[in-house]
């Protein structure tokens, strides 16, 4: 016998297609600053006592803009504090790696107020990112930061001093100039000796201390 014949398909009106919107395409902003920078006219000297890196890099910082400083004047003329953001915390001379109220060093601001005493512009901040520290140093501009030892990871610790204020602070707190840098690393310079490092490790020892600098504001 025949196959059974099976029913005609009804046809169907296709129904129009949906315009979709055209997606816009993602621009990447072009950074501000060339791929790679490197100032190669800064000096710089190892400092005088132990914990007088902010003294040293501030005499160094300052010599590159044309104004010479005494590392052992500028650190006596710091104001002292048990609090790093009010002024220099301890003995100059006691062993790295203490934490506040014991030998630590000072922070960016009483740092930076005492350089603009001398006439420079400096300005300090916390919360930078990378490409700040990058457009300053295109404009041949050197930027002072707070990391921790020679570029390390570190731990940040919570301390309230005896106005009841509270900062954060962290064991081996250093200083060191940038002073240029390639698509991968930084350059730095401490104690007048220069060193490249991986960003992603610089970022790392950088933000125990929340990003500080101070930088030239022109």
């Amino acid at each position: 016998p025949s196959p059974t014949a099976s029913p005609s398909a009804t046809a169907e009106t296709p129904d129009p297609p949906t315009a979709s919107a055209t997606p816009t395409p993602t621009v990447t902003p072009t950074p501000a600053y060339p791929e790679e920078h490197f100032i190669r006219t800064i000096r710089g000297h190892r400092q005088y006592f132990s914990l007088s890196c902010e003294a040293a890099v501030a005499t160094d910082w300052a010599g590159y803009f044309g104004v010479t400083l005494s590392e052992y004047n500028f650190q006596f003329e710091l104001p002292l504090s048990d609090n790093p953001e009010k002024g220099f915390v301890g003995d100059v001379n006691a062993p790295w790696g203490q934490v506040p109220p014991y030998g630590y060093g000072v922070h960016a601001p009483p740092v930076a107020e005492l350089l603009r005493k001398y006439g420079l512009p400096a300005q300090a901040v916390k919360g930078w990112t990378i490409d700040q520290l990058k457009e300053e140093l295109s404009h041949d501009q050197p930027v002072i930061v707070w990391v921790i030892g020679n570029v390390e990871g570190g731990v940040p610790a919570e301390y309230t001093d005896k106005e009841g204020d509270r900062v954060t602070v962290a064991a081996y707190e250093h200083t060191i100039i940038l002073t240029g840098y390639n698509a991968s690393h930084l350059r730095y310079m401490t104690n007048g000796k220069f060193f490249d490092v991986p960003t992603s490790v610089f970022e790392n020892s950088w933000s125990i201390l929340g990003n500080m600098a101070i930088y030239y504001a022109d």
